[in-house]
């Protein structure tokens, strides 16, 4: 199936690693320009190390309202414009269910929610119509799964900014969807810790959770994304898709 994407210009935040990178990766593959955000410039180097040269790299926090701004105004000038805004910047890890502080709160909600509103923010003025916007949720925004609780509060309230989102984004000529990932393994990740620590307790979860029983790919994440910004995906948006090996029942 051709997506239609070649020539296409793509920003993703969170693209130095595991998810995020993936999604550049499949990106390149269909031919778009990219914009990679990360925090880190040495993460960013070493994940366009592979792919090609129609890459400029950027690094910013996401949480940062006004760095965000800078680095989408830069990517946007070097590309002239933008097509597709790929939202993957944040983190799972927090405290335990009971534990949580203001500070906590404002800390997690930072870096899963307000990093893809800033990026939205900033990337609205660039996005051409017919332009996609994707973010990566999780299924913990769908249901309580034993995740920490700030981080299924953040990862719902990001469910509902894109539904709410949804119209006027439309009357731009723009979609938003996001992705909701089970649990994925990818080097330095939350599974790969937990399979190191205890994989005969991972493996009972996957037995007793998950349909599929096992973990999922960064790659199959990426697949789901690049699909979700095509013109094959034109009549989606402000939908949440779940792919996690059958684990929401």
């Amino acid at each position: 199936m051709k997506l239609g994407l070649e020539n296409k210009t793509a920003l993703i935040s969170g693209a130095s690693r595991g998810i995020g990178l993936a999604i550049a990766q499949a990106l390149a593959e269909e031919g778009c320009n990219l914009a990679l955000v990360a925090r880190g410039a040495p993460g960013l180097e070493q994940a366009a190390a592979g792919l090609g040269s129609r890459v400029s790299l950027h690094a910013a926090d996401a949480a940062d309202a006004a760095a965000t701004e800078s680095a989408v105004a830069a990517a946007a000038s070097r590309w002239g414009g933008l097509d597709i805004l790929v939202c993957n910047a944040g983190s799972g890890a927090s405290v335990p269910p009971g534990k949580e502080t203001e500070a906590e709160w404002r800390r997690v909600l930072d870096l899963n929610l307000f990093s893809a509103l800033n990026m939205i923010s900033a990337a609205r003025p660039y996005l051409r119509a017919g332009g996609a916007i994707v973010c990566v949720s999780s299924i913990c925004g769908l249901a309580a799964l034993g995740a920490p609780v700030t981080y299924s509060a953040a990862k719902a309230a990001l469910n509902a900014a894109i539904k709410g989102l949804a119209r006027p984004l439309a009357q731009e000529g723009l979609r938003i969807n996001a992705v909701a990932p089970g649990n994925i393994l990818f080097p330095g990740g939350t599974w790969d810790r937990k399979k190191s620590e205890n994989p005969e307790g991972v493996a009972e979860m996957l037995r007793r959770d998950v349909a599929q029983a096992r973990l999922g790919t960064p790659e199959e994440i990426a697949a789901l994304v690049v699909f979700l910004a095509s013109v094959r995906a034109n009549f989606i948006t402000g939908q949440v898709v779940v792919a996690d090996g059958g684990q929401l029942r």
